[in-house]
């Protein structure tokens, strides 16, 4: 008879009593898992935990992987911890200096396992040599009809790293790397631009605009009332007596006042709450002094009758600490308080509530990461070179977390203010609520930003908030909504390489920077309205100063546009109006002009004769407007030097003036720079006249 007593397991490269984080630093104290534990190994108490983990995401568990799997995927942890472990030195496998970080192994184990299960369903062999490769190919060819390009490339990766690292695997990897001599994506068909397209996508207009007004409206309008009802609440509570003696005397006392209003629960509670329209009977104990633990209103039942008598007089109001909030104009056209009222059970959401609107607020225009906005602690705004800065730890990619400081506005470094404190947490701004410390360490943010907003749909009838479109928004999708907006609106591409962090030659020479400020196709309409606001200004700025008798520029172009503001400033001065007038009348004529960093271009598409870079080319099928790397501002008729090109060209004449006087120039060279000097010298030649 066989026998089918399992095998003890053989390990090679790694002892079952070898810990596992011998390439981390631990935490003061912590004892590192050790290889041989099968069903877990738990980094809680032993890593730095990033805040935007829970603790059961803390943990790398092997209990769901059978058999040799289970080992397999063990080593296959152990060396990507510790990629300069003795065995993976000795074996000669080419790995990075710096372990991966224990998120990433998590990550690594799902299409382990994913993979483990098909080759049981498969029947494939245990031992990982014996495979065909055609398999893997079927395997990854399945994927890819149902999971997103990223999760087939990680799939792909953990399948190459059974044949890279397979000389430490027990029973081996895979004979052979499936794709060899290709990347994922090229073997998936994804072309070079195609993957530098982020799959991220923006936020559309039509959702950010209100969310982000709706977190600031929190921020700026109701923040004030609901700190203020926090702090009566807690007024109550700490003033309050635990003596029931005298209650029937309070009580009428209390009553006798008419402003004094019997709470009720709001009508508005959602079904499940069956005390809603009742009596707010704990609140009113408070109000009178006496705490609801002395339990007034169930001991005496002749207390109860008095304040049902007073609510039957219609002396009564929706349950409030506060007697007067902020008034907002609703919709319909109304004015009012901005809430129902504030009591205990409302007062602790709208804190959690307005806690979610100051992450939203500090994500969207702070464009950190979510893991890095958790990661803010206490006291972190600070200022930095002169400029608000916030001080947090950069966690993707870092094993060791980096305090770095971030540029912020005024209105974000508020945000982070008010939610810190309104943090319960020792250190954290972002976590539970204060006073309740079983949320002291948890705080998801997608599942906050859709609290966020049914929430404040809920209450549009009321808060005079814009409703927000119920789509589906991440943290991640702001840091790519907002590098888009910096990218893509006038001006801002120095602002968007500062931001994101990326040191490159120019702002936007990273690939990962480029991808996250790809335009968006929701946001078209918005940005080109800002592009044509941004001219205009510039266009006003202009008519300003040659109002006031200023050089506005030199040439042609100058000369033509000068001609237009005087047409504009006779009509006014005709018409008796003022300066709100001409700029109407400015808009009115749709002045074509395009600010450049050598030369303004007035080119005129509705009449381009003239239009030196147009002349003896051929222009590409379904462009308009000119050619700006064919322009010659020293000829063209729509070209006008500004005051500030000036400079411009004056240094580039003396540069190449310099050049010039140098000895033992190739004639061809020689020509070619008097041809630039001369180009140069043609246009300063226009700003003397």
């Amino acid at each position: 008879m066989k026998n089918t007593a399992l095998k003890p397991p053989v390990y090679t490269a790694f002892q079952p009593d070898e810990p596992v984080l011998t390439s981390h630093t631990l935490l003061p104290g912590a004892a590192s898992p050790l290889f041989g534990q099968r069903d877990e190994w738990n980094w809680n108490g032993v890593l730095r935990r990033p805040a935007n983990l829970h603790p059961a995401e803390w943990k790398l568990k092997f209990s769901s992987l059978p058999g040799v799997w289970n080992l397999r995927a063990r080593e296959l942890a152990a060396i990507l911890l510790n990629p300069r472990h003795p065995a993976v030195l000795a074996a000669g496998i080419l790995t990075k200096r710096r372990p991966v970080s224990p998120k990433t192994v998590t990550q690594r184990l799902g299409p382990l396992r994913a993979l483990a299960a098909w080759a049981e369903e498969r029947g494939l062999p245990e031992d990982l040599g014996a495979w065909p490769e055609h398999q893997l190919h079927i395997y990854v060819a399945g994927l890819k009809d149902e999971k997103s390009v990223s999760t087939v490339v990680g799939h792909m990766t953990a399948i190459r790293e059974l044949h890279r690292y397979g000389p430490l695997l027990t029973d081996g990897g895979l004979a052979q790397d499936p794709w060899l001599g290709m990347s994922s994506r090229a073997a998936l068909g994804i072309s070079p631009s195609s993957s530098r397209t982020l799959s991220t996508p923006a936020i559309p207009p039509e959702v950010w605009f209100p969310l982000v007004r709706a977190a600031w409206t929190y921020i700026d309008t109701f923040a004030p009332d609901i700190l203020r009802a926090q702090e009566r609440w807690r007024q109550l509570q700490a003033e309050a007596t635990r003596s029931s003696a005298g209650a029937e005397a309070r009580l009428r006392a209390w009553l006798t006042e008419p402003n004094n209003l019997v709470p009720l629960h709001d009508e508005h509670l959602p079904p499940r709450i069956t005390d809603a329209g009742q009596v707010h009977w704990s609140l009113l104990s408070f109000l009178i002094g006496i705490d609801r633990r002395a339990h007034i209103f169930n001991d005496h039942r002749g207390l109860r009758e008095i304040a049902l008598e007073a609510v039957d007089r219609g002396q009564c109001a929706n349950a409030s600490v506060l007697s007067d909030y902020a008034q907002v104009r609703r919709a319909d056209g109304t004015t009012g308080d901005w809430t129902r009222g504030l009591a205990s059970r409302s007062l602790n959401r709208e804190i959690e509530i307005l806690r979610i609107a100051c992450y939203i607020f500090v994500t969207a225009l702070s464009m950190m990461r979510d893991s890095e906005v958790q990661e803010i602690l206490k006291g972190s705004v600070v200022e930095y070179f002169g400029a608000p800065a916030v001080i947090s730890a950069e966690v993707k990619g870092e094993e060791d977390f980096p305090r770095k400081h971030w540029w912020i506005i005024e209105p974000v470094a508020r945000a982070l203010t008010l939610a810190e404190a309104i943090s319960s947490h020792p250190e954290r701004l972002f976590t539970g609520i204060a006073g309740e410390a079983r949320n002291a360490e948890r705080f998801t943010a997608n599942a906050g930003i859709r609290a966020f907003i049914e929430h404040v749909n809920a209450r549009t009838d009321v808060n005079g908030l814009e409703p927000i479109p119920p789509e589906r928004v991440a943290s991640h999708m702001f840091r790519r909504t907002m590098a888009m907006l910096a990218d893509q609106f006038p001006g801002s591409e120095i602002a968007l390489g500062i931001q994101l962090k990326h040191v490159a030659t120019r702002a936007l020479a990273n690939r990962t920077t480029q991808g996250y400020a790809a335009s968006a196709a929701s946001w078209a309409k918005h940005l080109d309205t800002a592009i044509e606001a941004a001219r205009f200004r510039g266009l006003r700025d202009l008519f300003d100063a040659h109002k006031a008798n200023e050089p506005i520029g030199f040439g042609p172009g100058a000369e033509q546009l000068a001609r237009t503001f005087d047409k504009i400033r006779d009509t006014v001065a005709a018409q008796g109006g003022d300066a709100t007038v001409e700029h109407a009348l400015l808009k009115q004529a749709r002045v074509s002009i395009r600010f450049g960093t050598l030369n303004n271009c007035l080119f005129d598409a509705a009449n381009p004769a003239g239009a030196v870079c147009l002349e003896n080319t051929v222009i590409p099928p379904r462009h308009t407007g000119p050619l700006p790397d064919r322009c010659r501002p020293d000829r063209c008729g729509n070209s006008m030097i500004g005051p500030q090109h000036i400079e411009i060209w004056a240094s580039e004449e003396r540069s190449l003036t310099k050049l010039l006087d140098t000895r033992r120039l190739a004639p061809a060279h020689r020509a070619a720079l008097e041809q630039q000097r001369s180009e140069a010298q043609a246009v300063l030649r226009k700003a003397a006249r």
